[in-house]
């Protein structure tokens, strides 16, 4: 495992449903440095999402809110919630990939 994750700068990362067709993700950071850091599109973009989630990177949203230290992401599920093929119907597990998403 990296020294260090993302998840080691926020005060909280969780997921959830944005409706039964998105996820949304929040990264609380702990300060306004590690805001910078999961801010930055240089650092996390639709690519690194789409990577860590497999998923297109078309229809990924990022809403960055300095004020907070907040970070949001909402994508398309990849199956609607309920449906046969849903293994989180609550979003509430998604989050794990990106806590753990090495800064070094």
């Amino acid at each position: 495992m990296p020294d260090r994750v993302v998840g080691d700068l926020a005060h909280e990362v969780r997921s959830k449903n944005a409706g039964p067709f998105w996820i949304t993700m929040e990264l609380f950071m702990r300060d306004a440095d590690g805001y910078a850091l999961v801010a930055d599109d240089l650092f996390l973009n639709a690519g690194v999402i789409a990577r860590l989630y497999d998923i297109p990177a078309e229809g990924i949203r990022f809403f960055r809110i300095p004020e907070l230290n907040v970070v949001k992401i909402s994508f398309p599920r990849p199956v609607s919630q309920g449906s046969t093929r849903d293994r989180d119907i609550h979003a509430g597990q998604h989050h794990v990939p990106l806590a753990l998403l090495p800064l070094d």
